[in-house]
């Protein structure tokens, strides 16, 4: 039976939210860029610090063994979350920055001059510069797919881009500027047909929605666990048994081996294969209890809640004139980007933080959608389970009295 969702009982178990900001209420925004912690997680990575911490899987002490065992179970949470086959198929990396590198950097040697990467325009830089670096160092060719004039992936230009050259399609699951949800299965059907790969960067989407990668047919899943309400310093890559198989190490130091002489070396099977060294412990360990924390509840429910959210403080922008919502595809996750005529986005985000309202400013890391959309930067308003109708309120009256003081 899933936890009920009572925003009182749930803000009260994330301690910051009780703070003030200039003497007002934190109103806390920024969610797509790092989500807050719950007393849960935070007292997990303390908990195992203290009582039980030692490195993993090389010991034959106890403490290495609990520790091997709390960091194998996160793993465990993990496959669960994302519905695969085998914990085989889970990598832990930093983050889906480094995760997407670490599979760019093993299909590197797949890439012959003139073969074709495609990507989305309104793909995050740490999903477009991995792949400037096969173009750069192999010869690859980025193709680029477009938007829809609501800013839904426009899926006749992805279907014209993929093609006999195509080998890896890297996609979005859900934008971090316009909230689009992408149709991940559709994307894959279209690109195995051509033989080639699909990356998915579900570090938005998993924090909004079930994600199945089975169902999904994905090659690749990456997703972060800061925006999952967990530590920074730790991710996840899901890879297909034939994807991991194929793909070269990314890293190579202790771990990762079988047999190492001083004329071969032979590499463990995965997930072992890419963890090189030292993993994030501690930060698997929260991962793990973050995602317990958020598999309480109803997805759907607080999916409605989020998008509740969304539509209140999407109502409350259309009074303001000169102001440019970016983003309204059918479907969208609890995104609210947006523009003010004369005004800087900076401007902005700075005056709404002396009411103690956090929004997000800047290019967002996607320069190449900020130029599609004829705009240097925006604003950015996120939402997450927390957050309430009062507090989307005061992000409202915020930027009405910004606006004024800006015009």
């Amino acid at each position: 039976m899933s936890r009920p969702l009572d925003l009182a009982a749930i803000r009260a178990e994330f301690p910051i939210l009780s703070r003030e900001i200039n003497g007002h209420p934190l109103v806390y925004f920024d969610n797509a860029a790092s989500a807050q912690k719950p007393d849960a997680v935070i007292d997990a990575i303390a908990h195992q610090a203290r009582t039980a911490y030692a490195n993993v899987h090389r010991g034959i002490h106890t403490l290495s063994n609990e520790a091997t065992e709390a960091y194998e179970a996160a793993r465990e949470t993990a496959r669960a979350f994302l519905n695969a086959p085998a914990h085989e198929n889970i990598l832990f990396t930093k983050g889906s920055t480094e995760g997407i590198n670490l599979v760019a950097s093993a299909l590197a040697g797949e890439i012959q001059p003139g073969d074709e990467i495609v990507l989305s325009i309104m793909e995050h830089h740490s999903n477009i510069v991995p792949w400037h670096f096969l173009r750069e160092r192999h010869g690859a060719v980025l193709r680029w797919v477009g938007l829809t004039e609501d800013g839904a992936l426009d899926m006749a230009d992805l279907a014209g881009a993929i093609g006999p050259k195509t080998r890896f399609v890297a996609m979005t699951h859900m934008s971090n500027v316009l909230g689009t949800v992408t149709d991940m299965a559709e994307i894959v059907r279209l690109a195995h047909a051509a033989g080639a790969q699909v990356l998915a960067d579900g570090s938005q989407a998993a924090v909004h929605m079930p994600v199945d990668v089975q169902a999904l047919g994905v090659d690749w899943y990456v997703m972060t666990g800061h925006k999952l309400y967990g530590p920074t310093g730790i991710g996840v890559v899901y890879g297909t048994a034939e994807a991991l198989d194929r793909a070269r190490p990314y890293q190579g130091g202790g771990e990762m081996i079988e047999i190492v002489t001083r004329d071969r070396v032979t590499y463990n099977t995965a997930p072992h294969k890419f963890e090189a060294g030292t993993p994030p412990i501690l930060e698997a360990i929260g991962l793990g209890v973050a995602l317990d924390w958020m598999q309480q509840f109803d997805a759907a429910e607080v999916h409605a809640h989020e998008m509740g959210l969304y539509a209140r403080a999407r109502e409350g922008l259309r009074g303001i004139n000169g102001l440019t919502v970016h983003g309204e595809a059918p479907g969208k996750g609890a995104v609210l980007t947006f523009s003010l005529e004369g005004a800087h986005p900076h401007d902005i985000a700075q005056l709404l933080d002396r009411y103690g309202v956090a929004i997000r400013a800047g290019h967002h890391c996607a320069q190449p959608l900020m130029d599609h959309l004829g705009v240097t930067a925006t604003a950015r308003a996120s939402f997450a389970i927390y957050n309430t109708d009062t507090e989307v309120d005061a992000f409202i009256e915020a930027l009405a009295k910004a606006r004024k003081m800006l015009l």
